[in-house]
């Protein structure tokens, strides 16, 4: 693996505006007018949400996933892609530096919803 550097510093008050959550990925399906894209329909606990993340290409099969808690980063702008609204982000860990991603994931079941950080 190639080392990345460390990004510039950020402060705590930039951190603490990232509403990172646990959510419980109950259905994974194909977008239409993606290569790339699956859309991942997501239980946060008090609500539902879709979230469009590159997975279709990253993985054997991409419904792996279904029934598995993940951490999302959830109060970023809705987002249109391939026709599709994104209300989220999957935060994985690998693909950035170019390996095989995995989800960022409890080590325990938590309740959906729950915070990070």
């Amino acid at each position: 693996m190639q080392y990345a550097p460390i990004k510039d510093e950020i402060s705590f008050d930039d951190f603490a505006k990232i509403d990172i959550r646990v959510g419980l990925i109950v259905e994974v399906s194909e977008v239409a007018k993606s290569n790339k894209l699956m859309k991942l329909t997501v239980d946060f606990g008090d609500h539902t949400r879709s979230i469009l993340a590159g997975i279709k290409q990253e993985r054997e099969n991409p419904q792996e996933i279904k029934g598995k808690q993940a951490l999302f980063v959830v109060n970023l702008p809705e987002r249109k892609m391939a026709g599709e609204v994104s209300q989220g982000m999957l935060f994985d860990i690998g693909y950035e530096d170019k390996l095989q991603p995995c989800l960022a994931c409890p080590e325990v079941e938590m309740p959906n919803g729950a915070r990070a950080g």
